[in-house]
C-alpha cells in the first residue's frame, strides 16, 4: 500500500485537497457563536453583581468551594496575594467570587502537587545520576514552577486581552462619537457599540456590555466608568472615561472630546504599527543568515560543484 502511494501520490493528493476543501467549506458552520456566548455569561454575571449590591451572596462550588473551605482551615492559604491577583483577574475576564478561590488553589495545588511529582520522576523514572540532594533541588524548583505556572498563564491571557481592546478602541470611539451627535444618551450608545464591536473585539464588547448593565443599577454611574478602567487598565481607556465623568458631573458635552480622543487613538494605533514595521529587518536578520542563505550558497555553487567533479 505504501509502496503504491509513494509511486502513484496522485489519489492521495486529491483526497487531501478535496478533504481541506470541504473543511473551508464546513469551517463557518462548525464554528461556535463565541459572541453570543460570551455576551450571556456576562449578563449572567451583572445579574450577579446586582444580587450583591442588595447583599445577597453566591454560594461557591466545585474547587472554589474546596479552597475556600481549606482556606478557612489554613491560615498559611489566607495569606496568599490576592488584592492583586483579582485585579489581573477582572483584566483577564475571569470574574465571580469563584475566580480568585480558583487561581489561588491553582498556585497552591502546582506548588505541592508538581515538587513530588518532580522529585518521583527524576528519581524513579528516568533515574538520573545525581546525588539526593540536588534531585531534591530539582524538586522544589518543581515546586515552584508549579507555583508560577498560573500566574504567567494569567499575565497571558491578560496581555493578549489588552491587545485585543486597544486594538478595535479607535473604531469603538468613533462608533460611540457617531451615537452621541446623532442624539443617543451615553447608555444607549454604548450598549450600541457594544453590539456592533462584537466582530472587532469580543473583549471590548464584553466590558461595555457590563458596563452598561453596572450603570442601570450602580448608586454613582461614576462607579461604572471607574470599573471599566479598571477592569482593561489601558490608559487609553482611562482617558475617554475622564471625559465620561466629566460629562456626567457638569453636563458638558461629549462630542468635541471624543472626536480629539478618537483621532489620538489612532494616531497611537498607527504610530505602534509604524514602530513594529521598523523593528522588523533587524529581527529578520538572524532567520536570513541562518536559513536563506545557506540555501542560496547551495544554488550558487552546485553548478559550479557539479561541473569540477564531471571533469
Amino acid at each position: 500500500m505504501l509502496a503504491a502511494l509513494t509511486a502513484n501520490p496522485a489519489p492521495l493528493l486529491a483526497f487531501v485537497a478535496v478533504s481541506s476543501a470541504a473543511l473551508a467549506l464546513l469551517m463557518p458552520y462548525l464554528r461556535r457563536d463565541t459572541l453570543a456566548l460570551r455576551l450571556a455569561m456576562v449578563a449572567t454575571e451583572a445579574e450577579a453583581l446586582r444580587r450583591g449590591t442588595r447583599g445577597e451572596t453566591r454560594e461557591l462550588r466545585g474547587f472554589a468551594a474546596l479552597f475556600d473551605a481549606l482556606s478557612r482551615r489554613f491560615d498559611l492559604l489566607r495569606r496568599l496575594p490576592g488584592s492583586e491577583a483579582a485585579a489581573k483577574l477582572q483584566m483577564a475576564g475571569m470574574r465571580g467570587p469563584s475566580a480568585l478561590a480558583t487561581y489561588l488553589g491553582m498556585r497552591f495545588l502546582g506548588a505541592v502537587a508538581l515538587g513530588p511529582l518532580t522529585f518521583l520522576y527524576l528519581r524513579m523514572v528516568i533515574k538520573i545520576d545525581q546525588p539526593l540532594p540536588v534531585i531534591a533541588l530539582m524538586g522544589l524548583g518543581g515546586s515552584l514552577f508549579g507555583f508560577l505556572l498560573p500566574a504567567i498563564l494569567l499575565q497571558n491571557r491578560v496581555i493578549k486581552r489588552q491587545q485585543s481592546i486597544q486594538r478595535a478602541w479607535p473604531n469603538a470611539l468613533d462608533l460611540l462619537l457617531i451615537c452621541v451627535e446623532s442624539g443617543m444618551g451615553i447608555d444607549q450608545a454604548l450598549r450600541k457599540v457594544a453590539d456592533e464591536i462584537g466582530m472587532d473585539s469580543v473583549d471590548l464588547a464584553e466590558e461595555l456590555t457590563l458596563t452598561v448593565s453596572e450603570l442601570s443599577y450602580l448608586p454613582d454611574r461614576r462607579m461604572a466608568y471607574e470599573n471599566l478602567a479598571a477592569r482593561t487598565g489601558l490608559e487609553t481607556v482611562r482617558s475617554v472615561i475622564a471625559s465620561l465623568k466629566q460629562a456626567e458631573r457638569h453636563g458638558t458635552s461629549l462630542g468635541a472630546s471624543l472626536r480629539v480622543l478618537a483621532q489620538e487613538n489612532r494616531d497611537l494605533r498607527l504610530q505602534a504599527a509604524e514602530k513594529k514595521a521598523a523593528s522588523l529587518p533587524p529581527k529578520l536578520t538572524v532567520p536570513m543568515i541562518l536559513f536563506f542563505l545557506p540555501v542560496l550558497f547551495a544554488v550558487i555553487i552546485s553548478p559550479a560543484i557539479m561541473q569540477v567533479m564531471a571533469l
